[in-house]
C-alpha cells in the first residue's frame, strides 16, 4: 500500500477487493471503492454519505444498474486488477490530501477523488444520488474541522 494511506484507507482498499470478489469479478473498480467506503462505516467519507442519507443498499442498487450497462478496461493493482479509473482515483486521492494539508490519505480524500473521476461508475452513482464535488468537499471540511 501507499505509505501515506491511513490504516482505514488500507482497510477500505482491502474491503474493495472483497466486494469485487462478492460480485465474482476479477478486477477492482471505483464502484467497489465507493461501496467499501460506505461499508467500512467509520471514516469521514462514510459519515458524509450517511449524513446525506445514502445507504450501502442505495449505492449497490445504483451501481448494479450502471455496471450492467458497461464494463471498464482493467489494469493490475495489488491482488486483483483495477480499472484505469481506479488508478486515477488513488492518484487523485493523494492529490486531494495534499491540497487539504493532510499528511495522510483518508476516506474523505478517496470520496472526493471518486467525484473528480468523470465518467466512472462511482462518480456517476454519487451524482445520481445528489452528490456534487463542492457539496461533499464542504461537508468534509465541516466534519474535519470540528
Amino acid at each position: 500500500m501507499h505509505t501515506r494511506f491511513t490504516k482505514r484507507v488500507e482497510n477500505v482498499v482491502q474491503l474493495a477487493c472483497t466486494i469485487a470478489r462478492e460480485y465474482e469479478l476479477d478486477y477492482v473498480g471505483t464502484e467497489h471503492i465507493l461501496l467499501a467506503i460506505r461499508r467500512e462505516g467509520t471514516g469521514v467519507g462514510s459519515h458524509v454519505l450517511e449524513d446525506r442519507g445514502i445507504t450501502e443498499a442505495q449505492l449497490k442498487a445504483e451501481i448494479d444498474r450502471r455496471t450492467k450497462e458497461s464494463l471498464e478496461d482493467t489494469w493490475v493493482f495489488g491482488r486483483l486488477p483495477g480499472t484505469p479509473n481506479f488508478r486515477a482515483v488513488v492518484t487523485e486521492a493523494i492529490g486531494q490530501a495534499e491540497r487539504m494539508g493532510s499528511e495522510s490519505v483518508c476516506t474523505e480524500h478517496l470520496l472526493l477523488a471518486l467525484l473528480k473521476e468523470e465518467g466512472c461508475v462511482a462518480s456517476e452513482t454519487l451524482k445520481t444520488l445528489g452528490c456534487t464535488f463542492d457539496g461533499i468537499r464542504t461537508a468534509v471540511v465541516e466534519r474535519t474541522s470540528k
